[in-house]
C-alpha cells in the first residue's frame, strides 16, 4: 500500500493552480470528482459500490485523503481499483497543489474516472478548489435534512448531491422533499441522487450520470 505525506500548498493562487490542473486532466481524458461529506456519511461504501458496478465499463482510481490511517485505500485497492492514501499533514481539506501531488504519485495513465475522497467535514473542503472536474457531496439520511441551513457553502459549491443510506429512511425523521427545496434554493442547478449503496436503490441513475459525464469529458 502506497502512502504519501502531503504538505500545505505554498502557491500564491489556489484557484489558478486548480484551473491549470483541470485543463491538464481534460487534455489527458481523466474525469476527476472531488467527493466531500461528513465523517461516516458513507463515502468509501459508495465508492466501493460504484467500483464494483462500473469496473468493467470504466477504468477507475481513487485518492483517499485523511489526516492519518490507510484503511480506506486498502478497501478500495482490494476491489481492484488503483488507489493511494494521502495524509494531509493535519490539514482539514485538500487544495489544488495537494491534489496534484496525489495525482502525480498515483498516476492516472489509462484512468477514465478518478475520485478524490476529501477529508471528512462540511466546512473546509467547500472553500478550496481542488482542480476537480465536478464536486460531489454526500449527505446521509441519519445526518438530517437541515444541513443546507447549517452548511450552505458546501451545497452551493457542489455540482452533485448524493443522499446516502436511504434504506434508513423509515427510522429517521428525514423529509426528502424539504431537503430538495432547501438545496435548490441555494443551488438550482445541482443534481440530486437519493441512493442506498447497501441495497443498490438509486445507484443505477447515479452510475448512468457518472458514465455519461466521464465520456463527455473526453470529447
Amino acid at each position: 500500500m502506497k502512502i504519501i505525506e502531503l504538505h500545505k500548498s505554498v502557491t500564491e493562487s489556489n484557484d489558478r493552480d486548480a484551473e491549470k490542473l483541470r485543463n491538464e486532466l481534460k487534455e489527458r481524458g481523466t474525469f476527476l470528482i472531488n467527493v466531500m461529506s461528513s465523517p461516516g456519511a458513507g463515502k468509501t461504501t459508495l465508492l466501493s459500490r460504484i467500483i464494483t458496478d462500473l469496473k468493467n465499463e470504466l477504468r477507475i482510481a481513487v485518492m483517499e485523503a485523511d489526516i492519518d490511517a490507510s484503511v480506506d485505500a486498502e478497501k478500495i485497492e482490494a476491489l481492484g481499483a488503483r488507489s493511494i492514501q494521502l495524509h494531509t499533514d493535519g490539514m482539514c481539506h485538500m487544495d489544488a497543489g495537494m491534489t496534484r501531488q496525489g495525482i502525480e504519485a498515483m498516476g492516472i495513465e489509462e484512468i477514465d474516472l478518478a475520485f478524490l475522497e476529501n477529508v471528512g467535514n462540511l466546512i473546509c473542503p467547500a472553500e478550496f478548489d481542488t482542480g476537480a472536474s465536478k464536486n460531489l457531496m454526500i449527505l446521509s439520511v441519519p445526518e438530517g435534512d437541515d444541513k443546507p441551513l447549517k452548511y450552505p457553502l458546501m451545497f452551493e459549491t457542489s455540482d452533485v448531491l448524493v443522499v446516502s443510506k436511504t434504506d434508513a429512511l423509515p427510522y429517521f425523521d428525514f423529509d426528502m422533499e424539504k431537503l430538495r427545496e432547501r438545496v435548490r434554493r441555494l443551488n438550482p442547478k445541482i443534481e440530486i441522487f437519493p441512493v442506498s449503496a447497501k441495497t443498490g436503490e438509486g445507484m443505477e441513475a447515479l452510475e448512468a450520470w457518472l458514465v455519461k459525464e466521464t465520456k463527455e469529458w473526453k470529447n
